[in-house]
């Protein structure tokens, strides 16, 4: 059995070479957590690389793309552009165009969006009585795309 197997592993070690292997997975995963939040603070985004779940962008983006974001707070949000968003009371955020934009006379800007193989606008996504989203609701906007061309990613079913 592989616990097994690397618990008698761990168990040959001596103790110069278990504190060797903890501090080098250590360093691991503190390096990706540096990356990680460097990329936060570069694109301003609280997610800046995430994966497409759905066919609902399709043929924009399939499941299993990689999109990278960014989240300007000085970049206007326009028509066309591709947002991700979040809904209050659901975890995963949803990739979709901006559909169309309601700008009120002291420049609050609501908008609505819609993903490219859907009949019909996200309003009824969005929790209930809200009719539009806000800056607030956003992520990130799409900047770069990495296609998922491999059979072996995994490729996640359709949900919105």
């Amino acid at each position: 059995m592989l616990s097994l197997d690397f618990l008698d592993d761990v168990r040959r070690m001596n103790k110069r070479q278990l504190y060797y292997q903890v501090l080098n997975f250590g360093m691991i995963v503190s390096s990706a957590l540096m990356i990680w939040k460097g990329l936060m603070v570069i694109t301003g985004s609280e997610s800046p690389i995430v994966v497409v779940l759905s066919g609902s962008m399709e043929p924009a983006f399939h499941r299993g793309d990689l999109l990278f974001l960014t989240n300007r707070v000085e970049d206007p949000i326009r028509v066309g552009e591709i947002v991700v968003f979040r809904i209050e009371g659901r975890e995963i955020p949803i990739v979709h165009r901006v559909l169309k934009i309601h700008e009120k006379q002291n420049g609050h800007i609501k908008f609505l969006t819609k993903g490219d193989n859907n009949a019909v606008d996200d309003r009824g996504l969005y929790k209930q009585g809200q009719h539009w989203l806000e800056k607030k609701d956003v992520v990130g906007r799409s900047s770069v795309l990495l296609r998922n061309t491999s059979p072996h990613l995994p490729q996640f079913p359709r949900c919105c």
